[in-house]
């Protein structure tokens, strides 16, 4: 497996394009170098006709937990580098020529959630969960994560994911339509290699197709999405709600919202 960037581990074997966020210590947190390397790698084999599906994965036991947080404070005017970022890499998925598989290992969480349901066929371990966790930190779901849940599971359990932000367990998140399946974590390795073998054998132009007939139907908020979840972010990254939302969670306490 080679290395792009701290990270990011990209690797291609017999047609699959795998792709690694490989932050275990931090349960795949990503920074903003970590998402344009997963759209680089995205990028750089979109034109390879000897990749015929890709893999997105997280090492260790975690997917990816959104936005690195724990050793950042709010601190003057909010960069948007990693919204813009988060943005390109979802899009890249999306715009990806072959199916893209999002094999969620473990926890998503945030922007976590945006990169696993940008993904064509999205599959989970049995322990993983879904959490948009904006709210808890005094922010909005972003990387397109407005239009791809509500695309998925409906406007109502979109609310409900987005704001009250609770865990949806694996099985739960196939009941309700958000991911194509999910397996014993056990069987979940050897599961996510067999669809891959298969996709990989198969016709790619029709795949090809397919997923943009399919994604160009439902997802046509997308490019929407983004510009208004940069909008609102940004005036959310400079509002009290968030340096008392980052504070509590790097103290590992309650936010306490609304001060001034």
């Amino acid at each position: 497996m080679t290395s792009d960037l701290p990270g990011v581990d990209t690797d291609v074997d017999n047609g699959v394009l795998r792709i690694t966020l490989n932050r275990p210590a931090r349960m795949n947190a990503v920074t903003t170098d970590t998402l344009d390397a997963v759209a680089d790698a995205l990028e750089k084999y979109s034109g390879d006709a000897g990749v015929r599906v890709a893999v997105l994965t997280g090492a260790g036991r975690a997917f990816c937990t959104g936005a690195d947080l724990g050793g950042e404070k709010a601190a003057g005017p909010p960069s948007p580098a990693t919204i813009d970022a988060a943005n390109r890499t979802v899009a890249a998925v999306r715009a990806f020529p072959r199916p893209v598989i999002g094999a969620v290992n473990g926890p998503a969480a945030g922007v976590g959630v945006s990169l696993a349901l940008a993904c064509d066929l999205t599959i989970a371990a049995a322990s993983s969960y879904f959490l948009l966790a904006f709210t808890k930190v005094g922010l909005m779901p972003d990387g397109g994560a407005t239009a791809l849940v509500a695309a998925s599971i409906g406007r109502a359990r979109a609310l409900k994911m987005a704001i009250l932000a609770e865990k949806l367990p694996a099985a739960a998140a196939l009941t309700a339509g958000l991911i194509a399946d999910v397996y014993p974590d056990d069987e979940f390795a050897a599961s996510v290699d067999a669809l891959a073998r298969r996709l990989a054998d198969g016709p790619s132009e029709a795949f090809h197709f397919t997923k943009d007939a399919v994604n160009d139907a439902t997802l046509t908020e997308l490019d929407s999405a983004f510009a208004r979840e940069r909008t609102g972010q940004l005036v959310l990254l400079a509002a009290p709600d968030f340096e008392e939302g980052v504070a509590a969670f790097q103290e590992k306490r309650p936010a306490v919202f609304g001060r001034v």
